[in-house]
């Protein structure tokens, strides 16, 4: 990619990339620039250096996330969008490890921040799910935690190759949808 070709979008999808390759961890403006053909100092005409680079991924992967969840529920209620919506997400951070790994313990700068903005929308994504199940209006905040922590622990555990036991990853998810399932319905 040349120069000309930069901007903050540019850079920032091409960080993802990288994230996604070799973690968040290991992603670095170096790292980056030689990516890209350009020099480190040239990347700080379009984000603010790492901290801010790392947001930037954090909101581009809620972003990302949120489309894939709401894509997935649309048409369907009940037990069919809980599925729908947690196989989505696995699939996306299956996908994209890195760029969501940046998503963890990064916090919005307030309601404006791009980071808020996605997030929410993600978890607007999760609650659709919620309104095909009878759920008290204080319980909501309850079991989207409870529902975003399922499907992120699982995620996060099989995208770092946690599951090392014998049994099959693709029926214990499926366990998991069951379990989720059955205890939305008792609530």
């Amino acid at each position: 990619m040349s120069r000309a070709g930069l901007d903050p979008a540019a850079v920032v999808a091409a960080g993802a990339a990288l994230a996604d390759e070799v973690g968040i961890a290991r992603l670095t403006m170096g790292s980056l620039a030689e990516r890209l053909g350009v020099r480190t100092p040239s990347l700080y005409k379009h984000v603010g250096g790492q901290d801010d680079l790392t947001r930037r991924i954090a909101a581009l992967a809620l972003g990302e996330a949120a489309d894939a969840v709401g894509s997935a529920v649309q048409g369907y209620a009940g037990r069919d969008a809980l599925a729908a919506a947690a196989r989505a997400f696995r699939a996306f951070v299956l996908r994209h490890p890195g760029r969501y790994a940046a998503t963890i313990g990064v916090e919005p700068s307030g309601p404006d921040d791009p980071l808020a903005t996605a997030g929410q929308r993600l978890l607007g994504a999760f609650e659709a799910v919620l309104r095909g199940y009878d759920i008290a209006e204080p319980d909501v905040d309850h079991a989207l935690r409870t529902l975003r922590s399922l499907c992120h622990g699982f995620a996060t555990l099989q995208s770092a190759n946690g599951f090392q036991w014998s049994a099959d990853v693709d029926e214990s998810f499926e366990w998991l949808i069951a379990f989720a399932d059955r205890g939305l319905r008792a609530l």
